[in-house]
């Protein structure tokens, strides 16, 4: 492919130097003289094409192209022969001509003669000029039939249309990966052999690519070129720009066809698509853990080593990630340029807004295989996962407890230490968390974040707002065990057990005043009553058909009975009602007698006939 288009243009170039060289020909055999009439340019080349038509008798045999000369021919050949007499010694790279030697060598050289009268950029072939110069004049000549595109340069033209026709003639020799450009394979070749070319001058770091050398310039100067019109952010590169874009315009081109989720770039689709896959291809050598990226072992090892290469310049806290030090100076600036058009919450990082509007939308991909709980981020699951397999890999170096999250882990060790590095700004009250302080800072500020949907009432708690909605829900969460009963708080359910251990004690004094003692190998054999209950007893009998006492009365009273009544029902309730009142009216007898006693205790010791 690359050797046909040098013939073309080797081809392409002798004959323009053939035309040029005749056409000096006739200008200098048709030079005026003093006094005569000089030929126009246009007059001139038609002479010459006259003669040249008239000339032309040299014919090549392998493809009918006609010369006029046959040294024109003889280079001609060389084309279908492949012969390049002229070697660079420099690089031993081959030529058919002479001249194309001589434009070659200031590649070696660095000779550039010709220069824009714009911007004075140089070149070394005129032709590289020419098409320069379209970039200041906006001249594109070349249009794609198929999407009318415009391009300044015709081999940018045959590049575009493979994305038409899909032609990818360049195929890696390692992983068969097609391209359609030769320079995209150059490119990709790097992946295989880890060439890194480009270094940056200020840091030694390497790239692949020179366009990540310039892009990571500008982490060294500050330089961000790229503003976007819609917010003012700005960017350093082109394509940082052109995928923030898409969150104004809501474009995500690339879309997982497993869980319909869509990104704004593909490589995030490839990253996202190993949720499902399951793929860990990098493995830590020092814990064995397995991630997806390599990005993401990457940031792992720094748990091992301990670099934090990102520090704050407020504070001088170092953090191991670029987005945990964006996050952290949130804290100084208090800025929150995300806001939720949901509930008006906003937020310092726009993937704390991504993830809070899910909340909203109800959008949970992520699924735990084991229990089949869904999740609103891969963060959250992966935690959760761990729930199953017990994995506790952070340890406290002073009590030798474990915990699952690093984070944790850190807010354990606080007990140890004391430390409460997160200070009010209105009252020089500590905190050991920073959600604590948070909240602690709305009682100053008098913010209320949480809406209710229904009622507009507000709160600084999401969880007293997740309880007052329950209100209009009508949902009762907290059930109790002994009667079924649903309570909407479980303060409510609290006070309500109350009732059935306050139930549970009555009970038992009931039963400790049932009359009668319980025999303890018997609980329904009842010692033996007074005898001046016989006949109540009787009654009760009589109306217990099932009882098999049942019409015979006992023999003996000092004999125990068996009586089937409910066992915290006391047997004077069992009695009849003109029984219970000629018992009280004898017991109100009795008293009047006492007191009687009490007020003339001589009279009971007088002879009946002392009157």
């Amino acid at each position: 492919m690359k050797h046909t288009e040098d013939t073309e243009e080797q081809r392409d170039l002798m004959e323009e130097n053939e035309e040029s060289e005749e056409l000096s020909e006739v200008e200098e055999e048709h030079h005026v003289k003093p006094g005569d009439k000089p030929l126009s340019r246009s007059k001139t080349k038609k002479t010459f094409l006259k003669k040249r038509r008239a000339q032309k008798s040299f014919t090549c045999t392998q493809c009918g192209k006609s010369f006029s000369s046959n040294h024109s021919l003889e280079i001609h050949m060389r084309v279908h022969t492949g012969e390049k007499p002229f070697a660079c010694d420099q690089c031993e790279k081959r030529f058919s001509q002479k001249q194309s030697l001589e434009i070659h060598m200031r590649v070696h050289t660095g000779e550039k003669p010709f220069t824009c009268d714009q911007c004075e950029k140089r070149f070394s072939h005129k032709q590289s000029l020419e098409i320069h110069m379209r970039v200041h004049t906006g001249a594109k000549p070349f249009t794609c039939d198929q999407c009318e595109k415009r391009f300044s340069q015709k081999q940018s033209l045959e590049i575009h249309m493979r994305f038409h026709t899909g032609e990818k003639p360049f195929t890696c020799d390692q992983c068969e990966k097609r391209f359609s450009q030769k320079q995209s394979l150059e490119r990709h070749m790097r992946v295989h052999t880890g060439e890194k070319p480009f270094t940056c001058d200020q840091c030694e770091k390497r790239f692949s690519h020179k366009n990540h050398l310039t892009d990571h310039k500008r982490i060294h100067t500050g330089e961000k070129p790229y503003e976007c019109d819609q917010c003012g952010n700005c960017f350093k590169g082109k394509h940082g720009l052109d995928v923030h874009m898409m969150i104004h315009t809501g474009e995500r081109p690339f879309t997982c066809d497993q869980c319909g989720n869509g990104f704004t770039q593909s490589a995030h689709l490839r990253v996202h698509m190993k949720v499902h896959t399951g793929e860990k291809a990098f493995m830590c050598d020092q814990c064995e853990k397995r991630f997806s990226t390599r990005s993401g072992l990457k940031r792992h090892m720094r748990i091992h080593t301990g670099e934090k290469p990102f520090s704050c310049d407020q504070c001088g806290k170092t953090f191991s990630r670029p987005s945990h030090l964006k996050e952290h100076l949130t804290v100084h600036t208090k800025e929150k340029p995300h806001s939720c058009f949901e509930c008006g919450k906003s937020f310092a990082q726009l993937t704390y807004l991504h993830k809070h509007q899910k909340i909203h939308t109800g959008v949970r991909e992520y699924m735990c295989f084991e229990c089949e709980t869904t999740f609103i981020s891969a963060g959250i699951l992966k935690q959760h996962q761990k729930i199953h397999t017990g994995e506790k890999p952070y340890k406290c170096s002073h009590c030798d407890k474990r915990f699952s999250q690093s984070v944790n882990l850190k807010t354990h060790e606080r007990i140890h230490t004391g430390e409460k590095p997160y200070k009010c700004s209105h009252c020089d009250k500590r905190c050991n968390h920073s959600s604590d302080l948070k909240t602690h800072e709305r009682i100053h500020t008098g913010e209320k974040p949480y809406k209710c949907s229904h009622c507009d009432k507000r709160f600084n708690h999401s969880s007293d707002l997740k309880t007052h909605e329950r209100i209009h829900t009508r949902e009762k969460p907290h059930t109790c065990d002994q009667c079924g009963t649903s309570f909407y708080f479980k303060t409510h359910l609290t006070l309500h057990m109350k009732i059935h251990a306050v139930k549970k004690t009555h009970q038992h004094s009931r039963r400790s005043r049932s009359l009668g003692t319980r025999d303890h190998q018997n609980p329904l054999r009842v010692a033996p009553a007074a005898p001046d209950s016989q006949p109540a007893i009787q009654e009760i009998l009589s109306r217990n058909p099932g009882n098999p006492a049942h019409g015979a009365p006992p023999g003996n009273a000092n004999q125990p009975f068996t009586i089937e009544c409910c066992p915290s029902e006391r047997i004077i309730d069992r009695l009849p009602a003109n029984q219970r009142r000629r018992d009280s009216l004898q017991q109100l007898r009795h008293r009047r007698e006492r007191t009687r006693s009490q007020e003339h205790p001589n009279a009971s010791t007088q002879s009946p006939n002392s009157g």
